[in-house]
């Protein structure tokens, strides 16, 4: 709750709140390294990601990979901390590059995973 006044009557208020701010465009271009990783649509991605870091920013993900895929562009996305931090997207300057897979996860990844799930996808990875 604010401790500020409330505003003058007759005088106009000039401030705007971050969140009521629209966010910006971006056009996210595909990445090709050939490093090992999951299709996006594939369903162990939504199973053990969406554990890891959440649906919001899952969905971000695949958004952000459909969007590179089909060279559209889209809001900057509201997770886009996330990906960047785990590694999922890349940023070079301006552009957001994406892998054209979501990469297989590293035991960093791993290890924040609960125990059933590390079993679950260790034994899938094989």
């Amino acid at each position: 709750m604010s401790a500020d006044a409330a505003p003058v009557p007759g005088v106009e208020e000039t401030s705007i709140r971050v969140t009521a701010l629209p966010r910006p465009w971006i056009r996210p271009r595909l990445l090709h390294t050939g490093r090992p990783g999951h299709a996006p649509d594939d369903p162990s991605v939504r199973r053990f990601w969406v554990a890891l870091i959440g649906p919001g920013a899952v969905a971000d993900l695949l958004r952000l990979t459909a969007a590179a895929h089909y060279g559209r562009t889209i809001r900057r996305p509201v997770h886009l901390a996330v990906l960047l931090r785990e590694g999922l997207i890349e940023r070079h300057g301006d552009d957001i590059l994406v892998h054209p897979r979501v990469p297989t996860m590293l035991p960093c990844h791993l290890r924040r995973l609960r125990p059933s799930l590390r079993v679950e996808y260790l034994e899938l990875m094989g």
